[in-house]
């Protein structure tokens, strides 16, 4: 009887382990990373946002003449919006085709046709972005709409924005959802792996990009005030386990 109920103890135990490991290894970010090679490593400088159909832009136009502009030193275009058909319409220069072009490619075009149209001798040109953002759903500590801070947002500070990841969420099986030249696209993101997120396409966040984790099997439903499977399972593990131990101890 003792020889059994020693057994089962053990049993309960190693199987309690195995369960807090298994989470465990779900859980971690960018595994494998310390295995990557130590030397420098080149990394991809394609992150500038281009330009899409209903983007909206600002535009500032400085110069060193003030009477070539109409408000003194500097003039601002603010909001202007892209069209469907990717034009936008400039005061003077008139329409511009500017989808697919990133900021300092259109920062250019507008440059020269000031140069070329003899509007300004030596103009400087800036283009922001007004409101650019994604999209964050599912299991996210603070899902919704996040604005772009700048041009260069991974997906890990993708999900920073959204206030990181709950335990509750899918790690491995991230997708992100993006319109490109007209079509619409899935890609799926494993956070767990250094390597796939490191080599991703979507590893640097476009406008109007959505982001969506999926919630992993210790959970029914998103917002359930339940305990969760997994720690529901360890719980019971525990509780057996502390039972068998007290009827083995009033056994001796």
């Amino acid at each position: 009887m003792k020889k059994f109920l020693a057994n089962s103890l053990l049993l309960l135990c190693l199987a309690g382990g195995l369960t807090s490991c298994v989470s465990s290894k779900k859980m971690l970010y960018l595994q494998g990373a310390n295995s990557l090679d130590p030397s420098s490593q080149k990394v991809l400088d394609d992150y500038e946002l281009h330009i899409k159909p209903d983007d909206q832009l600002y535009i500032t136009i400085n110069s060193k003449a003030p009477e070539l502009l109409t408000r003194g030193t500097s003039q601002e275009l603010q909001g202007l919006l892209v069209d469907k058909n990717g034009d936008i319409e400039v005061p003077v220069l008139g329409k511009i085709h500017v989808a697919g072009l990133t900021r300092l490619e259109l920062a250019g075009v507008i440059k020269n046709k000031l140069i070329e149209g003899e509007y300004i001798k030596d103009p400087t040109v800036e283009v922001r972005f007004k409101g650019a953002k994604i999209l964050l759903l599912g299991e996210v500590n603070s899902p919704g709409v996040k604005e772009l801070p700048s041009d260069r947002v991974t997906i890990l500070d993708a999900i920073g924005l959204g206030g990181d990841l709950p335990p509750t969420a899918k790690r491995n099986n991230i997708q992100v959802i993006r319109e490109e030249n007209g079509e619409r696209k899935s890609y799926t993101v494993d956070l767990t792996s250094s390597e796939d997120i490191f080599n991703s396409p979507v590893y640097y966040m476009q406008q109007n990009d959505v982001v969506y984790v999926e919630p992993n099997k210790s959970i029914n439903v998103k917002g359930s005030s339940a305990l969760t499977y997994l720690s529901a399972g360890s719980s019971i593990i525990g509780v057996l386990a502390s039972v068998l131990s007290l009827i083995f101890i009033l056994a001796k």
